[in-house]
């Protein structure tokens, strides 16, 4: 049992080091609407982050940002404008318009 368990965690542990939403994205930027005045826009992604709490927003909002900026990577944009965030709140959904700039 143990010699079928120890392959499926190390390949779920090899696929969590590739996935984006831990490592970040090259080539896409975060920007200020004003900044993206002259650029395309190529579409709105939407995700809700998996996790919520005092203890794990902070992770969980980085995550679904990272993901959110794959997804627009993927589509074909370079830079990405998120909805701001309340100060004082959960966030249950993280949004943002992609744009190749």
């Amino acid at each position: 049992m143990i010699r079928i368990i120890l392959p499926i965690a190390a390949l779920g542990a090899l696929a969590a080091c590739n996935d984006p939403g831990f490592t970040g994205v090259n080539g896409v930027q975060d920007a200020l609407p004003d900044q993206v005045a002259s650029c395309t826009y190529v579409t709105d992604i939407r995700m809700t982050p998996g996790v919520y709490g005092p203890v794990v927003t902070d992770k969980a909002l980085m995550y679904a940002r990272n993901k959110v900026m794959a997804d627009a990577r993927d589509a074909g944009a370079n830079t990405v404008v998120f909805d701001p965030v309340p100060p004082s709140g959960e966030v249950y959904m993280v949004h943002a318009k992609a744009y190749r700039c």
